[in-house]
């Protein structure tokens, strides 16, 4: 059995749900043979959502981690491929914080690619019916935070522990007065439970367009 955790996050910007954390409650519930599916809901709080994550890993001792996030705006499930060491917010945190020009980890690393093969992660997400892309931005809010802390934790710490980032859309009901696009939870869970068997069964990823002009 190949032990995956899955990270979401608590509602964060005013918002009273996170879709991220109802996509990975929902993908739990229906684990892919094969696969232990283990979750976490993270802070939506700089510092104390890595606090939040490590005793998650070390609790659960994944071989993957797949950390997820609202992304609002975005249209699809987006399998995210590189964090950078910024913590740069344009809103504040759940805790009141707004750092600016700061470095997630000082002295480490610009940035870290993540370890799943995001292509074929894309390409199984797409393959169970739910739109998906591979993104090159995780943003510079706790979503990327996380993400970059994982990275270096797996890089410093944990040597075999691959992991990643999966940006999910608004869900429905969050954009009833917004006129912005959505997905329902359940077929980002569908989505998250293809990227989970990618994540678990391949390391090498696919060849295939990805890149993007801007």
């Amino acid at each position: 059995m190949t032990r995956i955790l899955l990270t979401g996050f608590e509602p964060f910007g005013g918002e009273r749900t996170n879709p991220s954390w109802e996509a990975v409650r929902l993908a739990a519930q229906d684990p892919p043979a094969g696969l232990t599916l283990a979750t976490t809901e993270l802070p939506c709080v700089f510092g104390d959502a890595l606090t939040a994550l490590q005793a998650a890993v070390e609790a659960t001792d994944p071989d993957v981690v797949v950390c997820t996030g609202q992304a609002g705006g975005r249209p699809d499930l987006t399998v995210e491929r590189v964090a950078i060491n910024l913590d740069d917010a344009r809103i504040p945190d759940n805790a009141g914080a707004r750092p600016l020009d700061r470095p997630v980890v000082p002295g480490a690393p610009a940035a870290y690619f993540a370890t799943l093969p995001v292509k074929a992660c894309v390409a199984a997400a797409r393959a169970a019916g739910v739109p998906a892309s591979v993104s090159h931005t995780a943003g510079t809010f706790v979503c990327n935070h996380v993400f970059y802390g994982l990275m270096h934790l797996a890089a410093t710490e944990r040597p075999g522990l691959r992991g990643g980032f999966v940006h999910v859309p608004y869900a429905p009901e969050q954009v009833l007065d917004r006129g912005a696009p959505a997905l329902p939870p359940a077929a980002v869970a569908a989505g998250l439970r293809a990227v989970a068997v990618t994540a678990a069964t391949r390391t090498e990823d696919i060849r295939a367009v990805g890149g993007t002009t801007h």
